[in-house]
């Protein structure tokens, strides 16, 4: 009998809750731009400050572009006037996700509105919409050539309502004629963020998941890196949006 409790435990806690990471480690000099690391003793920067002989004591510098790895794009990326990663809604990543997948799918291959409408009939308004093709096991490769939406099928998103747009690999562009970025130029300018380099959405088990991802907010930022995580299932993740977007919740800054 104590064996079968002890089955039943095990069980349950395989059944609960699940956290899983949906960002890339990125590693200096071999992103696809520019990210270089450096380290400096902290007397650098501070002149007065004596790190005792022997002892390790740093600050680092970090130059970076804000498109490598997983990474948030806000409207001022195609806009001008646009919101800035600084001014966002810190609410603006949390919420909802459906996870629609599409890892049947070639490089340069389309993504028809037919397809998203059948693939995504799970969609609500205000989701964050995660599509999975697959891609990110290829990440830095050259086999991180990615299939591409319809401009027609992005139409559709938009007219469902969603609230930020992610995808497992470099973007979601026609690359094989000049669109002048028509996908994102739609979802940017109506609010609707894009998430691009995600990982690990092959993990996901199910179609619905709650997502939560924080930007930095630093000013003049066009795009922001993320550590994004999705939690399984949605039942807990239900109970998560009552805390993080429900009425009675403050934000404050």
């Amino acid at each position: 009998m104590r064996w079968l409790e002890c089955m039943k435990e095990e069980r349950k806690r395989a059944d609960g809750p699940r956290i899983i990471e949906l960002s890339h480690r990125m590693t200096p000099g071999k992103q696809r731009f520019i990210l270089d690391v450096r380290s400096r003793s902290v007397e650098e920067y501070l002149p007065n400050y004596r790190v005792p002989e022997g002892e390790w004591y740093i600050m680092t510098d970090v130059e970076a572009c804000t498109h490598v790895g997983t990474h948030v794009e806000a409207p001022y990326h195609a806009f001008k006037e646009g919101a800035q990663v600084a001014d966002l809604d810190p609410r603006s990543l949390i919420g909802p996700a459906a996870v629609v997948d599409f890892s049947d799918k070639k490089a340069d291959q389309p993504i028809s509105r037919g397809e998203m409408i059948e693939g995504g009939a799970h969609i609500e308004a205000g989701d964050i919409l995660l599509i999975r093709t697959g891609l990110s096991r290829h990440y830095l490769t050259p086999k991180y050539r990615r299939p591409y939406i319809e401009t027609e099928a992005v139409d559709w998103l938009i007219e469902r309502g969603i609230k930020a747009l992610g995808i497992d690999c470099s973007g979601f562009e026609n690359r094989s004629i000049d669109t002048h970025e028509v996908n994102h130029r739609k979802l940017l300018g109506r609010g609707i963020l894009i998430i691009e380099d995600m990982n690990n959405l092959d993990k996901l088990k199910e179609k619905r998941v709650f997502f939560l991802a924080l930007p930095l907010p630093i000013e003049g930022l066009d795009a922001s890196w993320i550590r994004p995580i999705a939690v399984e299932p949605i039942e807990v993740g239900r109970r998560l949006a009552e805390i993080f977007l429900g009425s009675g919740t403050r934000w404050e800054s």
